[in-house]
């Protein structure tokens, strides 16, 4: 559900908090989504996000964009969660939606239609009544950044949100899918943080890598590789619909 804020944040308007760390106090996903899109930690990341939500693309000028972070996105008993690595500026940060209303999106939903997660193929808007079962779509920063490179910093900063929203899917949650090698890593460190026995040293990102995990309390979690879907890697035949679905059918078993 997307969260009951203001669709774009303008100057002048006071920040609803800048501290991540109350992550760890949301009890459920909505509330981790609605501390999400009130979120204002990152000044360089606040500044861009407004700014291409008022310096809008031609193509979306007539559109408000939502210009705020950018909430996961799915099923709240979800099996399989998606990282990737953060909104677009002119997909998410435009429709506060993850993977919503950009080529990324478009490839991924149509796999995840094709494997049986999604009800429809395609995702262009935040109330186009697309549902995921059994899938949520999450990303280790939540804000578009500036050449879609977030700083080391600004990663760490966010990562309390893609923690807890782990936290409160583990009831349910068997898999992870990271799209590249940013979300693989930033996946990694999070799940070792959260007592996972990861390997030191951390294993290297590659397609269709798989790795299986175990926590202190004995659950499992199987981490799958896969190439990101990015515009580039998608046209430049780097990843095929075939080679997404193995993964994304992977979860399934």
């Amino acid at each position: 559900m997307r969260p009951s804020l203001p669709e774009v944040h303008t100057a002048g308007v006071a920040p609803t908090h800048s501290d991540p760390g109350l992550a760890r106090t949301a009890t459920t996903l909505p509330e981790v989504d609605a501390l999400v899109a009130g979120c204002f930690a990152c000044p360089r990341l606040v500044a861009w996000r407004e700014r291409v939500a008022r310096d809008k693309r031609a193509s979306f000028a007539a559109q408000t964009y939502w210009g705020r972070g950018v909430p996961g996105f799915g099923d709240a008993r979800a099996r399989t969660v998606v990282v990737g690595l953060a909104p677009s500026a002119h997909g998410g940060n435009r429709t506060g939606r993850m993977f919503t209303g950009d080529p990324s999106g478009d490839v991924l939903v149509a796999a995840l239609h094709r494997v049986g997660y999604a009800n429809q193929p395609t995702s262009v808007s935040a109330d186009d009544g697309l549902v995921l079962t059994g899938a949520r779509l999450v990303a280790p920063v939540r804000c578009a950044p500036p050449d879609n490179k977030p700083t080391p910093d600004e990663r760490r900063t966010c990562a309390p949100y893609l923690a807890r929203e782990l936290e409160l899917l583990a009831p349910t949650l068997r898999h992870a899918v990271a799209l590249g090698a940013y979300g693989w890593q930033a996946l990694l460190a999070t799940l070792a943080e959260q007592g996972w026995h990861v390997p030191r040293p951390r294993p290297r990102f590659a397609h269709a890598a798989t790795l299986d995990l175990t926590h202190d309390d004995g659950r499992t979690l199987r981490v799958h590789g896969c190439f990101h879907v990015s515009a580039r890697n998608t046209y430049t035949g780097l990843l095929t619909p075939a080679m997404l679905d193995d993964v994304l059918a992977a979860t399934l078993a």
